[in-house]
């Protein structure tokens, strides 16, 4: 084995400091940054009035309520008293079953018009500066505003009800979902869409054969995720009058039904536990194992 050469002296205190400096500069890039963060935290905790000392005085009340919803169910009767304590089982499911349909539907809406946008929005794909910077930005507004000041909206145009809550899901979705279509149609292999092109195919025949092959699966999942998102925002849509289980349970929060809060609260959690549970492994099945390593 041929013995390592070494530097002289001068050559390797030269490289030595040059290295010390290179890692110095990094070092000192990193704590400006550090520190910058801490300094723009603590801009951002006094103008939107963070007060921890108010936080820790407080946080009894925070735990009273707590313990004020506890389910009132006993050792010694407990399922007499899970019988009182969910005594409108039957109409909270139904609303809850109306609040799925909401997200389903306004899912599948917008899951629809995402698709069709997202292809527009995309630079490898629309040529037309100008309709791609035009659709890219009709889904800004669309994700932008939040879905319940889109209720709020619809609320005083078309009055109470789910249809409302459909409506905005359906426009927040395309908004998220056409963004994050259109990230996955701009990360695909072009050279099936060249070929094509070079075969003479048109722009939507370009689409159906070398692009939808390579993103379905990564839009079934989005959807789904997004699915999953939506079903915590229907139930909190309700709170604006737009149907579902929120409206039943901020009626039960305003009128100090307690048992009833926790109840309902009960049965959210556990509905999108389970869905969560189900769209992780459809997911899973569809974007394939080696994508998970």
């Amino acid at each position: 084995m041929r013995s390592l050469t070494k530097l002289p002296p001068e050559r390797e205190a030269a490289l030595s400091g040059l290295y010390a400096a290179a890692t110095g500069a990094a070092r000192r890039r990193t704590l400006a940054g550090f520190a910058l963060m801490a300094v723009l935290a603590v801009l951002a905790g006094l103008v939107a009035e963070v007060r921890p000392l108010t936080f820790a005085e407080n946080i009894g009340k925070f735990t009273a309520y707590i313990r004020q919803i506890l389910p009132p169910v006993g050792l010694d009767h407990p399922v007499a008293d899970l019988r009182e304590w969910y005594w409108g089982l039957s109409g909270w499911l139904a609303l809850l079953g109306e609040t799925l349909l909401m997200a389903y539907l306004g899912t599948l809406l917008g899951g629809l018009a995402g698709f069709v946008l997202s292809f527009a929005a995309s630079a490898n794909l629309m040529r037309s500066r100008v309709l791609r910077l035009l659709t890219t930005r009709f889904l800004e507004v669309c994700r932008t505003v939040p879905d319940i000041v889109f209720a709020l909206i619809f609320v005083i145009a078309f009055g109470l009800g789910p249809m409302v809550g459909v409506l905005a899901i359906a426009i927040h979705t395309t908004g998220a979902l056409g963004k994050l279509f259109s990230e996955v149609v701009e990360n695909i292999d072009m050279r099936p869409v060249e070929g094509l092109s070079a075969a003479g195919a048109t722009w939507v025949e370009t689409v159906r054969f070398a692009v939808l092959p390579q993103v379905l699966s990564n839009f079934a999942s989005y959807g789904l995720l997004r699915f999953e998102i939506n079903v915590r925002g229907a139930a909190v849509l309700g709170f604006v009058g737009a149907g579902g289980i929120g409206q039943e349970f901020l009626g039960a929060i305003r009128n100090f039904y307690y048992a009833d809060v926790s109840a309902i609260l009960v049965l959210i959690i556990l509905t999108v536990f389970c869905i969560d549970l189900v769209t992780e492994q459809v997911r899973h099945r569809l974007i394939g194992p080696e994508s998970l390593r």
